[in-house]
């Protein structure tokens, strides 16, 4: 998942980026408006937290205008103020979720999954598919009742692709959306995790669960069944 934090407070804005790096989420940031709203219209990303009191353009503005170019991914709101007009404005302007400073870490944590889990159409922080359960809380996976080790990267392209069953995914979108702008992205890597996935999750198989779509990257089973 690849993130866009707008935040002007220099120590929050890090605060944020350390917190969603250790999620193992690719994460861009921006400290004005205008930046924002550049790298909104620029990148692909799952989801971005912007502040409502940021310089050169306030965050009502950036949403608006991410809103007016087509850009449909999840924003989450931070703002100190304790005004409620101020929150329902960012909210028509087109965010789909506020937090308001301070906050706990582990809030902003439970509002990003959230987020993300509904964005791909899922409710429940459990993604059910056959004999292979994502706790996208908890960040653990299981085949048949038992658990499978995961690294950080490992789970991430499983959630990836799971939260897009039965769709064609580029080795490309999957490097934009696991890593930052400034990693060293090589193609090699992604199938290094995808072999991994497919050993650890399905060594015999059976379940297809990852197929390799020849010059169109992977695409996840998607006739497992979801719930």
């Amino acid at each position: 998942m690849r993130l866009l934090v707008v935040e002007d407070e220099q120590s929050l804005r890090e605060q944020i980026a350390s917190l969603v790096a250790a999620e193992k989420y690719a994460c861009d940031t921006a400290a004005d408006g205008r930046d924002g709203l550049f790298l909104g219209c620029e990148y692909d990303y799952d989801l971005a937290i912007i502040d409502l009191g940021l310089p050169l353009m306030d965050g009502t503005t950036v949403i608006r205008e991410l809103r007016a170019k087509g850009r449909n991914f999840p924003i989450l709101i931070l703002t100190a103020r304790g005004n409620w007009q101020d929150k329902v404005q960012g909210l028509e302007a087109g965010a789909d979720d506020y937090l308001t400073k301070p906050f706990h870490p582990e809030e902003l944590k439970a509002r990003i999954h959230a987020l993300l889990r509904r964005a791909s159409g899922h409710a429940s922080s459990q993604l059910n598919y056959g004999p292979i359960t994502i706790d996208t809380s908890a960040k653990r996976v299981y085949r048949d009742g038992a658990e499978v080790e995961l690294t950080g990267f490992e789970y991430n392209t499983l959630t990836y692709l799971a939260m897009h069953p039965g769709k064609n995914i580029s080795k490309l979108e999957l490097t934009e959306h696991l890593y930052a702008q400034d990693y060293d992205r090589d193609s090699n890597v992604i199938e290094v995790f995808v072999g991994r996935l497919r050993k650890k999750l399905d060594p015999d198989g059976s379940l297809n669960l990852i197929s390799t779509q020849r010059g169109l990257g992977y695409r996840f089973n998607d006739s497992l069944g979801k719930a």
